[in-house]
């Protein structure tokens, strides 16, 4: 059975759309803030953050999708990354994940589901903490993924709220998932030549087991680059920020088979999605094509971190990562609020 053939959307390209979902949540009177929550929703940031005391605060998320390849252990690696990316997107370390599984019991194999989990298990394991439990229902279409709690200190938490003009934008993973799953998903790419993409998506963002306490501050402000791609998530970060920012086409890292899938029109919903969503926050020169274009609205499944990160340290930190992390680069700066939120060359 090829798991990419039995949902209709992969990853997170699934996400509901944004402007979809601030209109949803629009109209929602949410529960008051409770004293002791730092972070919350409100700036779409990539988890929540309890202070429990002057020493420690819990950082919370969860992410599940629909498979976006067809093996099944790369699947459950791939969803275990991605959840496990918003604690390290806060700057936290993971402790403990839950489970969150729907599967088709009628007519998919136990084995699967098995090597779903074991993939799961493994970068768990990476990443040095434990599943202790979840939640399982028997459903139409397989869904995996995790719910994440870590820890930080309350003072070396990172947030988009944050960047500083001057601030050199530096992004840890290529760019692509979105039309090569498209690829895999519409049987026009082997898996075996998604090989780099699905590396990549399998990696942990565990970027702050490689920085120093020095380095680690200089990382004013981050997020992880997910669904809304490039674009919605670098208009987010400036919102939440009060900034712009500056990126430089050239400079943007995309895996080997990007180009290629983008020209033959392997497309996901979420680049038209991705492209309503921040058609009038970011101006494109007249140098960038429409293809390249596309890049930024390309729904990215267990990302990069996009990291803002001061300037007289920017070039250590990118040489760091890009032993750890293959494509890292830095791709732009932070600049005072103009017209538009995010502008590319």
């Amino acid at each position: 059975m090829k798991l990419t053939q039995t949902v209709k959307k992969g990853g997170c390209a699934a996400k509901v759309p944004a402007l979809i979902l601030k209109e949803i949540l629009s109209g929602i009177k949410f529960p008051p803030v409770i004293p002791g929550v730092e972070v919350d929703g409100s700036h779409f940031d990539d988890a929540a953050i309890f202070k429990i005391n002057d020493e420690t605060a819990l950082v919370q998320t969860l992410d599940f999708f629909t498979p976006i390849v067809d093996s099944p252990a790369d699947f459950g690696a791939i969803a275990a990354a991605n959840a496990l990316s918003d604690v390290y997107a806060m700057g936290g370390k993971p402790k403990t994940c839950m489970a969150i599984l729907a599967a088709p019991l009628a007519v998919l194999d136990q084995k699967v589901i098995q090597e779903v989990l074991q993939g799961a298990c493994d970068v768990i394991t990476r990443s040095g903490s434990s599943l202790v439990g979840g939640h399982s229902i028997d459903d139409d279409t397989l869904k995996f993924g995790l719910s994440v709690t870590g820890t930080i200190h309350p003072q070396k938490l990172w947030t988009n709220q944050t960047a500083k003009v001057g601030d050199v934008l530096v992004l840890t993973k290529p760019l692509g998932t979105g039309t090569i799953c498209a690829g895999i998903k519409r049987q026009e790419l082997p898996e075996a030549e998604a090989a780099e993409a699905i590396a990549s998506m399998k990696r942990i963002n565990n970027a702050i087991d490689f920085l120093t306490p020095e380095e680690l501050r200089a990382v004013h402000a981050a997020t992880d680059v997910t669904g809304f791609g490039l674009a919605g998530h670098a208009f987010q970060l400036s919102l939440a920020s009060g900034v712009s920012l500056k990126l430089s086409q050239s400079k943007l890292p995309v895996f080997k088979k990007t180009i290629a899938c983008l020209e033959k029109g392997l497309l996901t919903k979420a680049h038209a999605s991705n492209e309503a969503y921040t058609r009038e926050k970011i101006s494109f020169g007249a140098g960038v094509s429409s293809l390249e274009r596309l890049v930024h609205f390309d729904p990215q499944t267990s990302g990069g971190l996009l990291l803002s990160v001061a300037p007289e340290v920017a070039a250590q930190v990118v040489g760091k990562l890009a032993e750890n992390f293959p494509g890292t680069a830095a791709i732009g700066t932070v600049i005072p609020r103009e017209s538009f939120h995010v502008f590319v060359d």
